[in-house]
């Protein structure tokens, strides 16, 4: 689809298209189209990181008198993997991101963060074409937006932290996790990993990391208990 598309749905105009079309091009493409004349946009992604931490804090810091923790469990709820990748989503990404045919395969945990990272990448070329005035605006209309939800939710906090509360409080057992399976080479890992009650394995989670499996089963974890 034409990038001028995604430009229109997400209201910018650009000064210079190249931007966007950069923060859409993942790593992969370049090493199936070698003519290829722009970069892929893990430097955008660098610079749309810092962009969108900022914007977060400063709005969080102005609006909210809360502590310091609070402050911090809500920003990281906001600009998380999942979060970004649900944004993307709903913005279409997946249309526009150009990828090699094996990643566009792909639509399982290794799609949400390439998702997740584009995102970071769009907001470095806003910052880039438009100036910090212009992403903050497209940060706090699709990102800060879900705040009301994320505290509605409490899902700012992290499920590994609360599911050993609940853990604790409902059946007098601090969770453990083991490691169920591991595969594929050492830059495309998956791994599966368990969360247990003694030896009761409550779920199972899948992540690109064993720390992104852990979270995973929690999560599952919760709603397996009926505890969120």
């Amino acid at each position: 689809m034409p990038i001028e598309n995604f430009s229109k749905k997400i209201g910018i105009k650009f000064n210079d298209i190249k931007f966007l079309q950069e923060a859409l091009t993942h790593r992969s493409y370049l090493n199936e189209h070698r003519g290829y004349k722009l970069n892929h946009n893990e430097r955008m992604e660098y610079l749309g990181d810092a962009v969108l931490e900022l914007a977060v804090t400063d709005y969080l810091y102005k609006n909210y008198p809360n502590p310091e923790g609070d402050l911090t469990s809500w920003r990281a709820a906001l600009v998380n993997g999942e979060m970004l990748a649900k944004v993307a989503k709903g913005l279409n990404v997946d249309n526009y991101l150009l990828m090699s045919k094996g990643e566009t395969k792909d639509t399982g945990r290794a799609r949400q963060y390439l998702l997740a990272n584009a995102m970071e990448a769009i907001i470095g070329a806003i910052y880039l074409d438009q100036g910090y005035g212009a992403a903050e605006k497209f940060i706090l209309k699709n990102i800060v937006v879900n705040l009301d939800k994320v505290l509605k939710d409490k899902s700012y906090m992290d499920s590994k932290s609360y599911f050993q509360e609940m853990a604790q409080e409902h059946e007098k057992i601090t969770p453990s996790y083991k490691l169920i399976k591991e595969w594929g080479p050492d830059h495309d890992k998956h791994f599966i990993v368990g969360v247990y009650l003694d030896e009761e394995l409550v779920a199972e989670g899948k992540g690109i990391s064993k720390q992104d499996a852990q979270r995973e089963a929690a999560k599952k974890g919760l709603e397996t208990k009926g505890w969120k």
